[in-house]
């Protein structure tokens, strides 16, 4: 067999060939893995902006590590420690289990109620607070709720620095309260 020889004009057609388009189809439509190449490199000037504000990330703040905390009833552990002069306090030990994310405790409201010493309007900066009535009733003034009548099994949450009071209470009323984080700041408003 003898060698065909290349003209100009045929090498001319084959380099066309390579920079043009690819061809179509016989149904007039371009084979699919050109069309996907086209749409990735129309696509891949915009990707780059994308990527970036989308791998900004977002500051989150280290949970401590954590323990287990157990704690037992015990009448002595009851003490007139904690934020009020009016009650006694019971620490169930999360502050310190928790590392400071939380604290829990278990309030004894000590009777009779003085109204005069007990209410005064204030509001707690945290992020989460919650009552539970365990034993007696407490009565509850809650900004944008009014007065409220909380008796054993009742629960409530305050909303941050909602502006709150108690108006009056049983001689036997115990809440369990829990409240993040465990270090928080108590302000006092004037009436």
């Amino acid at each position: 067999m003898a060698k065909q020889k290349t003209t100009p004009r045929v090498a001319g057609r084959a380099a066309a060939r390579k920079k043009s388009p690819p061809r179509k189809s016989a149904a007039g439509k371009a084979p699919r893995k050109s069309a996907a190449k086209s749409a990735t490199a129309k696509s891949s000037a915009r990707k780059p902006l994308r990527a970036r504000a989308a791998a900004v990330p977002v500051a989150k703040r280290p949970r401590p590590k954590q323990r287990i905390a157990i704690s037992h009833y015990r009448d002595e552990d009851f003490k007139a420690d904690g934020l009020r002069a009016y009650a006694k306090y019971r620490d169930l030990g999360i502050a310190d289990a928790s590392r400071g994310v939380a604290q829990a405790h278990v309030i004894r409201l000590i009777g009779p109620c003085n109204p005069a010493e007990v209410s005064k309007l204030h509001f707690h900066d945290v992020e989460f607070q919650m009552v539970y009535v365990l034993k007696g009733w407490v009565k509850t003034y809650l900004e944008g709720q009014g007065e409220t009548l909380m008796q054993t099994g009742s629960a409530w949450t305050q909303p941050p620095r909602i502006k709150h009071l108690i108006l009056d209470y049983s001689d036997d009323v115990e809440l369990l309260e829990v409240i993040l984080p465990a270090e928080f700041k108590t302000v006092e408003l004037a009436q």
